[in-house]
This record gives structure tokens, C-alpha cells and sequence, in this order.
């Protein structure tokens, strides 16, 4: 019996949802998103919610699936109506980043500046040495943030690179001079 799975999605006012076939399509003021449901899940939408079940909760691997598209719905419906933001803190000595349209384009210590188009359906904004990754699709907000970190990982020693506002970087120390031997 999943915990999550059986409590029920509450729509918004200005979001509406529709199954057609085995999707399940969500629609409000920010956009419009869907999800591929599997057969064994059986989403049902009545009077300003959505409750999700599984044909057979019996089968651990089935049973799983009821909280995982319980929560897919639940992005959907929170992404059409407030949308998904990451943010992201660039840090080291002239470490910089500026943004260009459809693209940011990041200068953090190599020869040259490194230029990340945006996919479609994010919008990146930039203040200080603070990126904004803003979308609707949580799936796709969290991927492109991953991959302007991978650009340059921050590193353990003095913390240098991109990470996460609220990532906390483990410190080494670093080299010790050896001590007198006497």
C-alpha cells in the first residue's frame, strides 16, 4: 500500500487535465505538459482531482509504480501552474558568467569561455554570479542544472566552480609542509 500514491492531487482553478489514450495531459497558465502512463497504473480525474491506483498492488515492482506516477502527475500539475526553479552559484576569481539570448555563456578558467544553449522550454537568468535555471518540466529543469555544473564541478580545496545555492562542498586542507626532523 503506498502511503503517497493513494492520497488524492488537488487541480488548481486554472489547470485542467485530460487523459486521451495513455497520456495524460495537463494544462494551465505557464503551459501545457504530458506523461506517458503505464498500463498497469489507472489514472482517474473527477471533480477537481486526480487519484492514481495500480491494477495489481500486490506485485512489489506494480506497487512501485503507484507512488512514482502518483509524484510524475503531481510535477506536471505544479509545473503548469507555479514552474520549477534551480539556482546555481558560480565561485572562483574571475569566474564569470553572462547570458545571450538562448544561451549563457560561462568564463571559468579555461583558455576559453564555454557557451550552453539553452533546450527548449528553459530560461536561464543570470544576476551576480547567481544562475537561474527557470521551467516547467522538473525533469528537464533538473538536467540542464546538471549539466552547467558538469562544466566545472566544484573542487575541494578552494571551492572553485559551479554548484548549487544549497550545496555544501566538503573542504580539504591542503598540502601540510613536512615539520622539522630532529
Amino acid at each position: 500500500m503506498s502511503r503517497l500514491g493513494k492520497l488524492p492531487i488537488e487541480l488548481p482553478k486554472e489547470v485542467q487535465a485530460r487523459l486521451d489514450g495513455d497520456f495524460i495531459i495537463v494544462k494551465g497558465p505557464k503551459g501545457e505538459l504530458k506523461e506517458k502512463i503505464n498500463p498497469n497504473v489507472k489514472v482517474e480525474i473527477a471533480e477537481g482531482k486526480i487519484s492514481v491506483s495500480v491494477f495489481n498492488s500486490d506485485n512489489k515492482k506494480i506497487g512501485a509504480l503507484w507512488g512514482l506516477y502518483r509524484n510524475l502527475i503531481n510535477n506536471l500539475v505544479l509545473g503548469v501552474s507555479v514552474g520549477f526553479e534551480k539556482k546555481m552559484e558560480i565561485n572562483g576569481v574571475g569566474y564569470k558568467v553572462a547570458s545571450a539570448g538562448r544561451k549563457l555563456i560561462l568564463n571559468v578558467g579555461y583558455s576559453h569561455p564555454v557557451d550552453f544553449p539553452l533546450p527548449v522550454g528553459i530560461e536561464g537568468k543570470v544576476e551576480n554570479n547567481i544562475i537561474t535555471v527557470l521551467g516547467i518540466d522538473k525533469k528537464l529543469v533538473g538536467e540542464t542544472a546538471a549539466k552547467i555544473r558538469k562544466i566545472k564541478e566544484p573542487e575541494p580545496y578552494k571551492g572553485k566552480g559551479i554548484k548549487y545555492v544549497d550545496e555544501v562542498i566538503r573542504r580539504k586542507e591542503g598540502k601540510v609542509a613536512a615539520g622539522k626532523s630532529e
